[in-house]
């Protein structure tokens, strides 16, 4: 009786001897994610521990350099640029401009209780000992027209970007006004009190959001999986993987300067990716286990398909976030950096130590089976959902009229982008409307128009005192008064020694319209060349809030092109690499550019006209902030070829085993449509969390990004997607002669390379170990 040694699946091929007709290696080299994967099973503990080590390290290097953020300095752009960076080379800051209201229905500044909660308010604030240059308005003139508000007006001493951390004691002492004086209102508003008021919501809604994140994107994975330590894994590897990132972006914020803004996203986009990558490997592992396939076999499958498309995904959207620095906007740039660090850390996250712990676990990864979700998972039908088997024949069946509807509707989504109008959201536009801090700015804004968000004029000259630049500064104030589109007060501050005087006016409008825009524009264009301008040897930049708004997007106007240029070339070279054909990578960028047209339009809607934004507890703000647009579009592809990736792949694979294109799509589809809905339910739960947020920049990437996600993964990979190739029919895998040179990154030959692997390995084993006769 003869047997054969049993081959180990799993292990290399061993070479052939001399004369052996047996392969000496595989028919193709296994793909990277299959080598990290292969690397990862072998050396199990080193990648479990060299994560967690990694991970320590990398938090406590952050910790001990600590967190550089971006200045006024950093973040100024244009004129207005021109203007912070005057102010800064001569050692001179804008103190943070701070305000009382006094304001009465009943009595008028002339009454003598209105005129001694004024007094009492006067001295509350000159009391605590932080501020200077304070002013009654019976002495700066700042009384409303109807003579029922009053300002008194004072700056907080000290370094301006701290001013918010000691507002609190003004703050303390207006209330104690206001208690004593029931028959009048008495608020504090300016600068550091609505930093501070910003920043106290902008804390807690980052806590919100990370403690209710993690459970929901828990709870959805339980439902995926079924199974506890299946559904811990993915989470366990994005919290560590955010973590990291928080750290590394501590240590490289010393050589690119971070802010608030990219720690939100960061953690927004790593919680959402790190989870979608785990959740499709471990599906695609699941899924081979499932099929017969032995745990060394299925988990290698798992890394040429899933993985490789993890890994393409992930550098996608890190290239993408790349053109981020093409803007030249320190904040673009850092919230480009974090992205990039915490994307490549989920990445490594997932073809190293997942492997490592999935072979680990073997099939106790189905431990902790909770029975009803269970049983709902062993009831599913094993073709995919019944739901998206029905719409896929209906799709398949009138692919023309599925093209037409899908992209109506997308493109309907996306006509409110025509009129789309960005601003940089003040401290105070960004918290919402019932916040005590907005009803104050309110109510100044309709008493003293302008005076929220007052323009700022710099002027540098060897000699600021001489009557050249005084009768100039005199003519300035007239004729800027005279437009009709400046208001008082008007405030000039001279200092000698450096050189430079500053010239603060109200500006007519509410600082984001178009009112104040063409104020700022009659100031540049008209009164400043006619009276500032005409002194030899000055130079003049106009700052401010507006002024700040109006060349920031000026830039991001100007890096437009370069930056959607480069992300749409990136993806469409990817596409075509990871698929060697032309009509998949034009269709991958015009489906994507559908979805992005249709997040704008949806945000369009909400938030600059109103429409269901107090369903978000939110309000009209009249303008998406600056830099979203921007943002969501290189974001937006660079996730949306997360599903694109995973879908096609699927849909090559079938046809690469010999299926017709229409098989291969309703394969491609149907065999995805399960994890693809969970990993888009997962984003977009997380996404909407940050939309129900108080800050409203948060609530507008939340938004923006939640409907982008759910477009994609519905109308345009779901219907769209499988519509547009079933008319295309084989011509989706058209590749000109001229390209054939192209690298082949192709995902589809993942699990048939695999198979020929372990065949070719089966095949080297038997015929270099001799037969073994047992007697």
């Amino acid at each position: 009786m003869t047997t054969r040694p049993t081959t180990r699946p799993t292990g290399r091929p061993s070479a052939s001897p001399p004369g052996s007709n047996a392969p000496d290696k595989p028919t193709r080299k296994p793909g990277l994610a299959v080598a990290i994967g292969d690397w990862s099973t072998r050396h199990r503990k080193t990648a479990v521990w060299g994560w967690l080590l990694a991970v320590v390290l990398a938090t406590m290097i952050g910790t001990a350099v600590g967190t550089a953020k971006s200045t006024d300095v950093d973040n100024g752009v244009g004129e207005s640029g021109r203007a912070v960076k005057i102010l800064a080379d001569a050692g001179l800051r804008t103190p943070a401009a701070e305000t009382v209201l006094i304001q009465s229905s009943q009595f008028t500044a002339d009454d003598q209780r209105f005129h001694t909660a004024v007094d009492q308010a006067t001295a509350a604030v000159q009391g605590t000992g932080t501020v200077t240059g304070l002013q009654s308005p019976y002495d700066s003139g700042a009384i409303s027209a109807d003579r029922h508000s009053a300002l008194i007006t004072f700056s907080m001493s000290g370094d301006p970007d701290t001013a918010a951390d000691r507002v609190q004691p003004v703050l303390t002492a207006v209330t104690k006004v206001q208690a004593a004086q029931p028959g009048l209102l008495v608020q504090e508003f300016g600068d550091a009190g609505a930093k501070k008021a910003f920043n106290d919501i902008f804390t807690n809604d980052f806590s919100q959001a990370e403690w209710t994140a993690v459970p929901l994107a828990l709870g959805i994975l339980l439902v995926v999986f079924g199974a506890l330590v299946a559904a811990v894994l993915p989470v366990a590897l994005a919290v560590t993987a955010f973590t990291a990132a928080f750290g590394l972006v501590a240590l490289s914020s010393h050589l690119v300067p971070t802010d608030d803004n990219a720690s939100s996203v960061m953690l927004l986009v790593g919680l959402a990716v790190g989870v979608d990558y785990c959740l499709f490997y471990i599906r695609r592992e699941r899924e081979e286990r499932a099929a017969g396939r032995d745990a060394g076999t299925a988990l290698r499958i798992a890394a040429a398909t899933s993985g490789h498309s993890v890994l393409v995904s992930g550098l996608t959207v890190a290239v993408a976030m790349a053109g981020m620095f093409l803007t030249g906007i320190a904040t673009f740039q850092a919230m480009g950096l974090a992205t990039i660090l915490v994307v490549i850390v989920a990445v490594l996250g997932s073809v190293t130590v997942l492997p490592a712990l999935l072979s680990m676990l073997g099939d106790r990864v189905e431990k902790g089976r909770v029975p009803l979700l269970s049983r709902m998972r062993r009831n599913s039908p094993a073709g995919g959902s019944r739901v998206w088997a029905a719409i896929i024949r209906g799709v398949l069946g009138k692919p023309l009229l599925s093209t037409v509807l899908a992209a109506g509707v997308l493109l309907a989504l996306a006509v409110p982008v025509f009129g789309m109008h960005t601003a940089q959201l003040s401290a105070a536009q960004e918290l919402p409307s019932g916040n005590a801090v907005v009803a104050t700015g309110d109510r100044i804004q309709q008493a003293f128009p302008g005076n929220p968000l007052p323009a700022q004029v710099v002027l540098k000259a060897q000699d600021v005192s001489s009557p050249a630049v005084t009768q100039a500064i005199t003519d300035f104030q007239r004729e800027a008064l005279a437009t009709g589109q400046v208001h008082q007060p008007v405030s000039v501050a001279l200092h000698p020694q450096q050189g430079v005087a500053v010239i603060n006016l109200s500006l007519a409008g509410t600082g984001t319209d178009n009112a104040s825009v063409n104020a700022v524009k009659a100031l540049r264009d008209t009164v400043i060349p006619h009276t500032l301008g005409t002194v030899a040897g000055t130079e003049v930049a106009v700052g401010g809030s507006t002024a700040t708004s109006i060349d920031f997007n000026h830039q991001l106007s100007s890096s437009v092109l370069p930056v959607f240029g480069f992300v749409l070339v990136l993806a469409f070279v990817l596409m075509l690499l990871s698929f060697r054909s032309l009509v998949i990578a034009v269709t991958a960028v015009v489906l994507n550019l559908l979805s992005v047209g249709a997040a704008y339009g949806v945000l369009t809607l909400v938030f600059q006209h109103g429409v269901g934004a107090s369903v978000l507890g939110s309000h009209k703000v009249g303008a998406i902030e600056s830099w979203l647009p921007l943002f969501l579009f290189v974001i937006l592809f660079g996730l949306s070829m997360d599903y694109h990736v995973f879908v096609v792949s699927r849909i090559k694979e079938g046809r690469d085993k010999g299926l017709a294109t229409r098989d291969a799509i309703a394969h491609g589809i149907g065999s995805t449509a399960g994890v693809i809905t969970s990993a888009a339910v997962i984003m977009v739960g997380v996404f909407a969390i940050f939309g129900t947020l108080t800050v409203v920049s948060m609530k507008e990437i939340g938004v923006g990004l939640g409907v982008a996600v759910f477009l994609d993964a519905s109308i345009i990979r779901g219907v769209l997607l499988p519509a547009v190739m079933a008319l295309l029919g084989d011509r989706n895998w058209y590749l000109p002669s001229w390209l054939t040179w192209l690298p082949d990154l192709s995902h589809s030959r993942g699990e048939a390379a695999v198979t020929a692997d372990l065949e070719a390995a089966a095949a080297a084993a038997e015929a270099a170990e001799p037969e073994a006769v047992l007697l």
